[in-house]
C-alpha cells in the first residue's frame, strides 16, 4: 500500500498540484495584503474616512450594550455582528485573484493558439499504385 501511495504522489501531476497549491496560497496573502493594506485604506478615506474593516452592522447587543465603535469592541463585548467590511475585502480579494487567473489562462490559451499547425503535406503515392491506377484506367477505356 505505501508503495502505490508512493508511486501516486511521484506522479508528475500530483507533484504539480502541489506546488500550484502552495504558490496558490502565497499569491492569495498577497492579495489579501494588497487588498487590505493598499486598496481599501485609500478607498475608505474617499469614502468619508470609512474604516473598512470595523464596518459592521450590529444585530443584537451582547455583555455590555451600546454602540461599539470597532468590531473588535463589539465582539468583545459579545456582540451579534454582520461584517460587511470584512465581507467587501474578501469579495475584493476574490475579484482580483479570479481576473490574475483568468489573465493567466487567456495567456496560456494564447500562447497555444499562436502555435501553426503543421501543414499536412499529400503524402507521396508509390509507385506501384501509380502504375495500378494507370492499368485500371487503362481499362475502363
Amino acid at each position: 500500500m505505501f508503495k502505490e501511495f508512493r508511486e501516486f504522489a511521484m506522479r508528475g501531476n500530483v507533484i504539480d498540484l502541489a506546488i500550484g497549491v502552495v504558490i496558490g496560497a502565497a499569491f492569495g496573502k498577497i492579495v489579501d495584503s494588497l487588498v487590505k493594506d493598499i486598496i481599501m485604506p485609500p478607498l475608505g478615506f474617499l469614502m468619508g474616512k470609512v474604516d473598512f474593516t470595523n464596518l459592521f452592522v450590529t444585530l443584537a447587543d451582547g455583555k455590555v450594550a451600546g454602540p461599539y465603535l470597532t468590531l473588535k469592541a463589539a465582539q468583545d463585548a459579545g456582540a451579534v455582528t454582520m461584517n460587511l467590511g470584512l465581507f467587501f475585502n474578501s469579495l475584493l480579494s476574490f475579484i482580483i485573484v479570479a481576473f490574475a487567473i483568468f489573465m493567466l489562462v487567456k495567456a496560456i490559451n494564447k500562447m497555444n493558439r499562436s502555435k501553426p499547425a503543421p501543414e499536412a503535406t499529400p503524402a507521396v503515392t508509390p509507385e506501384d499504385i501509380m502504375l495500378l491506377r494507370e492499368i485500371r484506367d487503362a481499362l475502363k477505356k
